[in-house]
C-alpha cells in the first residue's frame, strides 16, 4: 500500500495533472477550457506542426543509432569480457562504465571542447595520424550534429547494455556451455547459438530502456547545442522542443498548456512503444524460449 501511495504521488498525480492542463488556455489570469485545440493547434498550425515533426523525426534518428550502434557494441563488448582468457577484464569493465556516472553537464562541455574546430584537440589528433582532413566542425553543421550528439551518448551510456548483458551472460550454467561442447559447438558458434538465445530476454529489457530514454533525452542536447537545439533546429528533440514552448526561450514567451500538450504527445509516443514491446515482441521471445 506505501508503494502505491508512492507511485501514484510521484507518477500517477503529475500524469493527470499535465493532462489536465493540456486541455486548458491561460487568458489573462484565467484557465479556460478548451479540450482538444491544444492538440489540434500541434498538429493543424503549420509552424507548430513542422516543429513537432522534425524534432520527432530527430527523436527517431536519435534513438536509432543507439539501438543499431550502442546496444550491438554493448553486447560485443560484454561477450569479450565475459571469456576467461581476457586479463584485466574488471579494469576494462569499470573504464567503460565510469562515462556512464558522469554528470550529462561535464560530458557536454568536455564534448564541446573536444570537438571545437578552434581550441580542440580533436583536429591535431586527426593531424598526427595524417587524417585531419576528416575533420569537420561536426557539432556546427546541420547534417553531422544530430548523428553527433547521438555518438556522444553512445559513448557515455555504452557501460549500461555492457553490463546488463555480462550479467545475462555470466547466469548462463556452465552445463549447458559443456553440453555444446561435447556437441562440437565452441567459440562464436556458441555465441551465436546457444548464449545468444538466452539472453535475449535480456537484449530485450535493453532495447525497451533505450527507447524510453531516448524519448525522454534532452540533458546533452541541452549542454551541447543549447536550448535552440542548432544549428537551425537539427538537433531539436521532443526534450528540447517541450523544454522551449513549456518555460519561454528568449524571445518566445513560455506556454504550459502547449508545453503540457506536447509532453502528452511524448507520452503517448513512448506507451505506444511500450505496448508494442510487451504484447508483440516479448511474447514472441517467450514462445522462442519456451
Amino acid at each position: 500500500m506505501p508503494a502505491v501511495l508512492v507511485y501514484t504521488a510521484i507518477m500517477i498525480y503529475p500524469l493527470f495533472g499535465t493532462l489536465r492542463l493540456s486541455l486548458f488556455t491561460t487568458e489573462g489570469q484565467e484557465q479556460i477550457f478548451i479540450g482538444l485545440d491544444n492538440f489540434r493547434t500541434l498538429f493543424s498550425d503549420e509552424r507548430w506542426s513542422a516543429s513537432f515533426w522534425n524534432a520527432l523525426k530527430n527523436n527517431t534518428w536519435f534513438f536509432l543509432i543507439h539501438m543499431l550502434v550502442q546496444n550491438p557494441l554493448g553486447i560485443a563488448i560484454a561477450a569479450m569480457l565475459s571469456s576467461s582468457a581476457l586479463r584485466f577484464s574488471s579494469f576494462y569493465r569499470t573504464a567503460i562504465f565510469i562515462p556512464t556516472i558522469l554528470s550529462f553537464v561535464i560530458v557536454g562541455f568536455a564534448w564541446k571542447l573536444i570537438l571545437s574546430p578552434l581550441w580542440g584537440i580533436a583536429p591535431d589528433m586527426l593531424d598526427a595520424v595524417g587524417l585531419k582532413f576528416l575533420f569537420k566542425p561536426w557539432l556546427g553543421k546541420e547534417e553531422y550534429a544530430l548523428t553527433t550528439v547521438a555518438l556522444i551518448s553512445v559513448w557515455q551510456f555504452v557501460g549500461i547494455p555492457m553490463m546488463l548483458i555480462y550479467a545475462s551472460l555470466l547466469s548462463i550454467p556452465d552445463e549447458v556451455l559443456e553440453a555444446g561442447e561435447c556437441d562440437g559447438i565452441t567459440g562464436m558458434a556458441a555465441f551465436w547459438k546457444i548464449k545468444l538465445p538466452l539472453i535475449l530476454p535480456s537484449i530485450g529489457i535493453i532495447s525497451i530502456l533505450t527507447f524510453v530514454a531516448n524519448f525522454n533525452a534532452f540533458d546533452l542536447i541541452y549542454t551541447t547545442q543549447g536550448a535552440l537545439a542548432g544549428p537551425n533546429y537539427s538537433t531539436d528533440v521532443l526534450g528540447s522542443f517541450l523544454y522551449r514552448t513549456f518555460f519561454g526561450f528568449q524571445m518566445q514567451l513560455g506556454d504550459p498548456n502547449m508545453g503540457s500538450a506536447i509532453a502528452m504527445m511524448m507520452f503517448l509516443v513512448i506507451l505506444i512503444g511500450v505496448c508494442i514491446y510487451l504484447f508483440g515482441i516479448q511474447t514472441r521471445m517467450r514462445r522462442y524460449q519456451f
